[in-house]
């Protein structure tokens, strides 16, 4: 398939993104809109939209890759996926109640009330440094199949195509918001939901399959193996450190994290929020399923058609544009494209929103929706925009595993604070920490976590942490919070 098509095509999906934002942010823009949406989103578009914000183009490209990875992952990844399930269960039934109960527009707020000012900052940066790595990460994915599929043609540097993408994510986020991302966001889930389904279609129609053969030969393909018991020590595989670290991951990286939360606080109660993540969890599961199912097709007819490729993350991409048809291709790039919107858009205006309101105090102002205070807004979106830019161009200079491999590393370091830190606002709520103390203490922890992910065989007889490091790093920071802390005297 040519670049010029596939470019206009990724033209013309923007130009649609670009009405959506006119006619959703022509009647309000203020900071309310941008924030909370005036919190009256509809609970099924929001629960439908997260959709597309929590796959992303990691789940995309490097899920179906790791399929028939040379480290044996095979459907592994489930393992994660129901953990991530359990996650969404414990933040229906706790987090939230929490957040709308306390009335927050930033969920670090709290930590605010619980531990102290200190605490609350360090909190808020926390997520600050994290959803920026994370999220770039995701871009970064979705970019350099871009670069490779369209913009080499072109002879534009990757540093361009990088600066293209955010510029467009940009322009149609900077008025709306939140308002706009809801209504953007369901559209891209539709799409990228109708492009896994069509892509199942494609290559089982060039495999020969019908639908019943297909699932019958994944079955029985070398790819199907999902639970796994044996060497508990030294496999990153083993199904209680996947489901573990999957179940806290989600605690952290969603019920803690102002990007997804942010979108359910923008609902009328907590009835509907609480609506909106049981349904949003059903479907997770049940489309990383048929992710996991794209991956083994994808490496069935790799192999029928003597294909290789020097990354995973390249696999579905090559075969996608390059070998099924220019109808198929198309449905690979709505797909993809509506991954890299719909991540990249909600975790800027996440970002936006908690600098606004963690460092400059928008929700403690009277003039929240001044011109003044819009314009410093738009400043703190355009800044976070360079920011990533920025870390893409790093991560590029320096990324040498898989994509999803590299996100989990990197979250099980810089989430893992933040569970220490709510669990002992929740659970220790009368005991007062030192709070000058704390941002000290969340550094010491993922220093500490580094050191063992590094030494476990050695300390640990062999052991060897996977995802379920962001529990120990948790278990680290309330330890030091406790450590640093003391009963609060009753009040006479």
């Amino acid at each position: 398939m040519s670049p010029a098509i596939l470019l206009s095509f990724i033209i013309g999906y923007f130009l649609v993104l670009m009405v959506i934002s006119y006619l959703t942010s022509k009647k309000s823009s203020d900071n309310d809109t941008f924030f909370v949406a005036n919190r009256n989103s509809k609970w099924y578009l929001v629960a439908f939209g997260m959709i597309g914000t929590a796959l992303s183009g990691v789940t995309f490209i490097s899920v179906p890759g790791k399929v028939g990875a040379p480290s044996g992952d095979q459907f592994a990844y489930f393992q994660f996926v129901l953990g991530n399930a359990a996650g969404f269960i414990i933040i229906a039934t706790v987090l939230l109640p929490l957040y709308y109960r306390l009335k927050l527009t930033s969920i670090y707020s709290y930590i605010e009330q619980a531990l102290g000012t200190w605490s609350y900052k360090t909190a808020a940066g926390i997520f600050l440094l994290s959803r920026t790595i994370g999220s770039s990460f995701r871009l970064y994915l979705v970019v350099i199949v871009l670069q490779k599929f369209i913009f080499d043609s072109y002879g534009v540097p990757f540093a361009v195509t990088v600066l293209i993408c955010l510029v467009l994510i940009w322009s149609y986020t900077f008025k709306g918001g939140l308002k706009t991302i809801i209504i953007t966001d369901s559209l891209q889930t539709l799409f990228l939901v109708s492009s896994v389904f069509l892509s199942i279609y494609f290559i089982c129609r060039s495999l020969n399959y019908n639908i019943f053969e297909a699932a019958e030969a994944i079955k029985n393909s070398s790819y199907s193996k999902i639970f796994f018991f044996n060497d508990f020590l030294g496999s990153h595989f083993h199904l209680s450190k996947q489901f573990l670290g999957g179940l806290f991951i989600t605690v952290g990286m969603t019920g803690l994290d102002q990007d997804l939360m942010q979108k359910n606080l923008s609902l009328k109660n907590i009835k509907e929020a609480q609506k909106n993540m049981f349904s949003f969890t059903a479907v997770f599961v049940v489309i990383n399923i048929f992710f996991l199912s794209v991956g083994a097709l994808l490496y069935m007819y790799a192999q029928r058609n003597g294909i290789s490729v020097e990354k995973t993350d390249y696999l579905y991409p090559t075969i996608a544009l390059q070998y099924l048809g220019i109808v198929p291709a198309m449905v690979f790039m709505l797909g993809l494209t509506a991954a890299t919107f719909a991540t990249t858009d909600s975790a800027l205006t996440a970002l936006t929103t908690s600098f606004c309101v963690d460092f400059l105090n928008f929700n403690k102002r009277g003039d929240v929706n001044s011109k003044k205070m819009i314009n410093v807004r738009h400043y703190v979106h355009i800044a976070f925009s360079g920011l990533m830019f920025l870390t893409i161009i790093l991560f590029n200079a320096l990324n040498n595993d898989a994509v999803v491999t590299a996100i989990f590393k990197v979250a099980s370091y810089t989430y893992g604070p933040l569970l220490g830190l709510y669990s002992f606002g929740l659970f220790m709520s009368y005991r007062q920490v030192k709070d000058k103390l704390v941002p000290f203490i969340c550094l010491i922890s993922p220093a500490v976590c580094y050191f063992l992910s590094t030494e476990s065989k050695v300390l640990l007889g062999g052991y060897v942490f996977d995802n379920e490091l962001i529990i120990v790093n948790g278990l680290i920071t309330f330890a030091g919070l406790w450590i640093c802390s003391s009963p609060k005297k009753s009040k006479v």
